[in-house]
């Protein structure tokens, strides 16, 4: 049996990135503390969620990758002997930027990263001012506790990215994640909406036989309540733990990620898909 026991943690975000910062590390240190052996952090953590307005003078939040957001978080990585998925600004050169999640390992270097490939432009999600869409395709990371499927947030909408990271050998789909409610929407509609978001998920791992972890922030920011709702989902949908929609939370779920297999036998997907097909899913549109 191949059983992970997976640190989630919630929080909310300010406006100083160093109290982001040490709130988040005292965060791993206790999940790392109660047995934690891979921490998911939510999306651009580091600071408040900027893209709710289009402003050049954002683009100084950026950092490199290496950088020091994975010499902090590195450190705890090594010193607490965890694999950590942090989610950062990436500066990749001058007028080229990345919302990149980078995997520590437990030895506090980079296993791998990966450059968000569906990039956002809708009211208060103006991501596409800030990130150029990911060049690095689908890859999953390997890491001493598991390949990680680790994609973030927009990508989480799309059956097509889930699918294309458990053929490449995904054990898990990880999604640091900021999403949340319009003061414009009245409560029926947010919660329709956070239950799409849900729904969507837990069908990538119906879909593909594979546990699904989503790590949302809290908290409102400008003009978004952000609606927390982390949440762990098994190979077969089952909801292992779901978060509060308002509160800051750290949970350690135990995921057993040998059960995908039986799942996979029982339900052999990949095996009945007509590949031959499916061209027609590079178009744009049909008609």
């Amino acid at each position: 049996m191949k059983r992970l026991k997976i640190g989630v943690l919630q929080q909310h975000n300010t406006a100083d990135g160093t109290d982001n910062r040490t709130r988040l590390a005292a965060g791993i240190k206790a999940l790392a503390e109660k047995g934690a052996q891979l921490i998911v952090l939510q999306e651009l953590h580091n600071t408040l969620y900027f893209c709710q307005t289009e402003d050049v003078r954002n683009f100084d939040l950026a950092e490199t990758i290496p950088g020091p957001s994975t010499e902090f978080f590195g450190a705890l990585a090594k010193q607490l002997n965890v694999v950590i998925v942090i989610s950062l600004f990436e500066k990749r050169a001058v007028g080229l930027y990345h919302n990149t999640a980078v995997v520590l390992e437990k030895d506090g270097s980079i296993a791998g990263t990966y450059r968000k490939m569906h990039i956002p432009d809708d009211p208060a999600y103006y991501e596409k001012f800030y990130f150029t869409p990911g060049d690095l395709g689908f890859q999953p990371i390997q890491t001493s506790v598991g390949t990680l499927g680790v994609m973030v947030c927009w990508d989480q909408w799309y059956p097509e990215a889930a699918r294309l990271m458990a053929l490449a050998g995904a054990e898990i789909l990880i999604y640091p994640t900021a999403i949340g409610y319009s003061d414009e929407d009245d409560e029926a509609e947010q919660q329709r909406q956070r239950e799409a978001w849900t729904t969507v998920q837990r069908g990538h791992a119906v879909a593909n036989g594979l546990p699904v972890v989503a790590v949302n922030r809290v908290g409102r920011e400008d003009t978004i309540n952000f609606w927390g709702s982390s949440f762990i989902a098994g190979p077969q949908g089952e909801i292992l733990y779901r978060a509060s929609e308002k509160e800051e939370e750290s949970k350690i779920i135990e995921v057993d990620l040998a059960h995908s297999e039986n799942v996979r036998r029982w339900w052999p997907f990949l095996r009945d898909r007509r590949i031959e097909n499916y061209s027609d899913l590079t178009r744009r549109f049909l008609k």
